[in-house]
Order: structure tokens, then sequence, then C-alpha cells
């Protein structure tokens, strides 16, 4: 989040190659690469954590970038989530609006927040919106300036080059442990990035936008990250028709094959490794292992040489309508099998939160991916994040882990199926009989009033 606990900025990236590397080239980069800077935002954000069965409120700065005239900004998942209780924007011209978030995407680390019309009338304000650049075209030692709020510091303007156009990060998570970066890669850039520029752009010097500012590497010099403008943009695009954006699963983990083709008996260039699957996903109940190689999907050859190549293979089968069927070309050893996958909705393995304070107890919805993960029996029952000592949901000896199964009478199969029995409990406290899933084996506990 905006916390930095990564370190990101994500910054939207496009080019032309015709432009000069000086802001002084002429009036009219000048003035376009001013109105970016009218269009670029400070966001105060203070969002709702949970630690040790209780509600807190965190405050974190980060920055954004409006993209159209009625107010809607750019800026990342990291920095705005849906836990955010306020949202305050400070325009450049030291104005400060009230917004709301309008939907995000943690797998791309991008949010999409929305000025308040009604005060931005009221007051007659007034605002520039960015434009995106091409971040296809963008090559190597480009000028780019990063522009955010580094550590608080507003209206701050970095200068440097594209050092990279393809970077590829493996594994890493946003915010309360979203995962991120499985279908895109990333602009590295040495335009200095600071806590607090994330969510700001990365722009070219005639102000187009071409990357969202992301990440920095903390202790390195000249290392940070952008998400490309080619994928904001269409991200943006979908977040401003639903509150988040739909993506189809298989269930594979890829792997490169660099170094394995010999083993694998394999002309260069030619396949991609099935390094993992996830238990009871269509690709394992299609009957694909890991170890397998996928030589070609619908028709089209795989090239999964690189680590790099891997986002954009992801993407291609997150892109297409849940509920597609997809053939396989797949290599187990000598022999070649066809298989034909139908696609499921892709989840998060985070589940959403919530926390019952006077219980001291904090707890999340179980995934259908954390289910199939653990081999639970299905996605029922909430799990237990964070249990407060001294309070009642301690005393009874709930844990961390523990799956709630069933409070009194009443199962619990959902956070609000939960909430309603929270709201009984507190409007009549008495003794209740709590069944938990701890390991595998059913656990009977008594919940007392405090």
């Amino acid at each position: 989040m905006i916390f930095v606990v990564l370190g990101v900025a994500l910054v939207l990236s496009g080019c032309t190659h015709q432009q000069t590397d000086s802001l002084q080239a002429s009036s009219q980069t000048r003035q376009e690469f001013d109105r970016l800077l009218d269009s670029v935002v400070r966001l105060d954000v203070w969002e709702t954590t949970f630690q040790g069965g209780a509600k807190r409120t965190a405050r974190g700065v980060g920055s954004g970038v409006i993209m159209t005239d009625d107010g809607v900004i750019l800026t990342n998942a990291h920095v705005v989530n849906p836990y955010a209780e306020r949202i305050s924007v400070t325009l450049n011209n030291l104005e400060r609006v009230p917004a709301k978030l309008i939907g995000w995407d943690h797998w791309t680390d991008l949010a999409v927040v929305k000025l308040d019309a009604d005060e931005i009338a009221k007051r007659g304000l007034s605002f520039s919106h960015a434009e995106f650049g091409d971040s296809s075209k963008l090559l190597p030692g480009e000028t780019v300036y990063a522009v955010g709020t580094p550590n608080g510091l507003t209206r701050t303007v970095s200068r440097g080059i594209i050092s990279n156009t393809n970077r590829f990060f493996e594994g890493r998570t946003v915010g309360q442990g979203y995962e991120t970066g499985a279908f895109n890669t990333w602009l590295q850039t040495d335009a200095a990035i600071n806590p607090g520029n994330s969510g700001g752009p990365l722009v070219l010097p005639n102000g187009r936008v071409i990357g969202i500012n992301t990440r920095a590497y903390l202790g390195a010099n000249n290392l940070a990250f952008a998400v490309p403008s080619d994928i904001a943009r269409d991200v943006l695009k979908q977040l401003l028709l639903a509150d988040s954006v739909t993506r189809s699963y298989v269930g594979i983990t890829p792997g490169a094959l660099q170094d394995l083709e010999n083993f694998y008996q394999l002309e260069a260039n030619r396949g991609m490794l099935v390094q993992s699957v996830d238990p009871g996903s269509p690709t394992s109940k299609a009957g694909m292992s890991p170890g397998d190689i996928i030589l070609s999907i619908d028709g089209e050859a795989v090239d999964g040489r690189f680590p790099e190549q891997l986002p954009g293979i992801q993407n291609s089968i997150a892109s297409r309508p849940v509920g597609s069927e997809i053939q396989f070309v797949v290599r187990r050893g000598d022999k070649t099998e066809t298989m034909n996958i139908t696609t499921e909705p892709l989840e998060s393995r985070v589940g959403a939160m919530e926390a019952f304070e006077k219980w001291g107890l904090s707890v999340q919805r179980i995934s259908k991916a954390v289910a199939r993960e653990e081999k639970l029996k299905s996605s029922d029952g909430v799990r237990v994040m964070g249990v407060q000592a001294g309070y009642p949901a301690a005393e009874a000896g709930v844990g961390r882990g523990d799956i709630i199964l069933k409070i009194g009478d009443s199962p619990i199969s959902t956070l609000d199926s939960l909430q309603t029995v929270y709201d009984a409990w507190v409007e009549n406290p008495e003794k209740v009989l709590i069944e938990v899933d701890r390991g595998h084996q059913a656990s009977y506990l008594v919940l007392k009033p405090r």
C-alpha cells in the first residue's frame, strides 16, 4: 500500500521516438509537460487494518494522476484498496478534495479513484488530465520523468532514463498479501522513486504517461519500476466498467525452460514448463501434471524459454472469457496429448477480512484457492487471522488458523452469517458453543461473555 512496504511506484508508459531529452526543447513540449504536472495529485488514505483480533486505522501517502476530464485518477492498488475508509486528494493547486474508490486490480497493482464532482463544482475548482503514451514503443535509454509525492513532498519531479522495458519479478504481493505481477512485466528506470511516489506517473518529455510508478529496491540506487501504460490503459478501461477485472483461471504455475531443453529433448524456444498444478483446478481435473511441457495453446506455438515471457503467456490465458474452452497440446516424456480445458474465474488466495472486536477476533473469508490448496471439503467457513489476549475468543481457546464452522445452532459459511450471529450475541451476551476445524479435526469450544 502507500505505506511503501514495497517501496513501489506505478507509471504509465508510451513514446513516439520523436522526443528530445530536454524539456526546454520547445515551448510546446514545455506546455504539454506543465499540463501533465497539473494532473498529478497527492493521495492521503486512511485504511482499516487488522491486528491481533482488532481493527486499526493506518494512514499513508501516495500519488496519482488524473486521466479524464471528470476527475478519474489512476494510482496503485497498494495505495488505495477496498479497506480505505477515507481518501483525500490534494490537487496541484494545493486544494484538497474528497474522493472515492471506483475499483482496484491487485494483480497489476492498479486502482482507480474519482474526485467528488459535487465538491469540485461547488468550489469552482479546475484541473488538467493526462494522456497515455505507448509503452510498447519504448527503448532503453529514453529520457523519462517520475512525478509524485516522495516522502510527502508534493509536486516533485525526478529525471532518468528507461533502463529496461521488460523486467520480470516472481512471487510478489501487495497490501495485505494480495498477489501481483503474474500477468505483466515492468518498466525499469533510474529516475528516483521513493516511498510516496507510488501511483504517480512515469512520463515522457511531452508529458505522455508511459507507466505508473510502483516499486523501488530498498537499499539499492537507481532501481525503480513502473507498470507499463499499455497494461494500465486496459485496466483503467475495465475498472471504469466494473469494480474489478475478471480473468480466467486454469490452475498452472508456469516455469521457464532455459537450460532445461536438453533434458526434455526440445528445440530451443519451444514450449513452456508446467512447474505446478493447483489441486482441484481445471488443469488438474484434465490430467495435467508438473513436469509436462505445453507446446501450444489453441493452435498457437508457445515459447516460454525465458522468465520474462511467462507473464504474457499467463495473460493470454487469463484474458479469455470465463467458461471458455482452451485447447492445450502437452508433451509428457515422448508422448504428446491434447487437453481441452474449460476456464474458471480467477480468485485471489486472500479473502475479505473483518474484525469482531467484542470477541477479540479477526477473520478472513476462505477463498476457493485456499480451499483447494489445503484440501478443505469446501470454501464454506471463515478462518481466524488474529485473536486478542484477554477477550472471549482467546479465553475460549480459539487460535489463529482455526476455521469457524458453527456458532450455537448457526452454520457459519460467510462473513455475513458470522456478522448476524455476532450482532445477536452483542445484544444478548451468553455462553455459546463454537465448532472449529483445526488441522482437519473438529474442536468444540465455549465462548463466554467477558
